[in-house]
């Protein structure tokens, strides 16, 4: 290594940024959902069996994981 990081070390830090980054975007998603919507709470709802939240809830993961992986992506470019 002459003074910067490995390409491999540096995939890997971004890799581990980019899991931090999309698990805080999915929580921040759900909290902002909860807040938005009154009277619904999607922890009370799955706990339920609500099958349409738990679908809604899977769909905005799914959203969110891929809108910060191609950012994250594009950006080792």
């Amino acid at each position: 290594m002459s003074g910067v990081l490995d390409p491999i070390l540096l995939n890997f830090i971004y890799a581990g940024l980019g899991g931090l980054m999309t698990l805080f975007f999915m929580w921040l998603g759900c909290a902002m959902f909860n807040k938005l919507a009154c009277d619904f709470h999607i922890g009370e709802e799955l706990g339920k069996g609500n099958q349409a939240v738990g679908m809604m809830v899977m769909g905005m993961f799914i959203g969110i994981g891929i809108g910060i992986g191609l950012v994250i992506g594009l950006g080792l470019n």
